[in-house]
């Protein structure tokens, strides 16, 4: 992942670097239009919180949270910035041709192997179900 360097414009941004994530296109069976309401407006959709603006279109990623996908190994394909939460996700491309996006692992990089059972080995970004025992 490349690391971006400022160009110092004021005090703040001087020696400053940020990681960047890679950036794409998101895929269309994994996206859909959220209806945003809200925003300091009443009933007809006039604004009366003053301050508040717009904002910029957003659309929504399907997160795969349960990770339903037992014992298929996976392989993650792009990390990406999610503008609906404050965490970056990953695509995860599974050896029977699902695709599904997951929250991003920590540590976990492009081209890592994940997986999801009850005998799957402790690692970052394998997920193990909860048991009643």
């Amino acid at each position: 992942m490349a690391i971006h360097l400022y160009k110092t414009s004021t005090p703040s941004t001087r020696n400053g670097a940020v990681e960047s994530k890679v950036k794409s296109n998101p895929r269309n069976h994994l996206i859909y239009g959220q209806h945003r309401c809200g925003k300091g407006r009443n009933a007809r959709g006039i604004i009366t919180a003053g301050h508040r603006g717009g904002g910029h279109k957003r659309l929504y990623r399907k997160i795969d949270f349960r990770r339903n996908e037992k014992d298929i190994y996976g392989r993650i394909v792009n990390i990406e910035y999610d503008p609906n939460r404050n965490a970056y996700i990953c695509l995860i491309h599974y050896g029977d041709g699902e695709k599904k996006y997951i929250l991003h692992p920590r540590g976990a990089i492009i081209g890592d192997t994940i997986v999801s059972g009850t005998e799957v080995p402790i690692k970052m970004g394998n997920a193990l179900p909860l048991s009643a025992v």
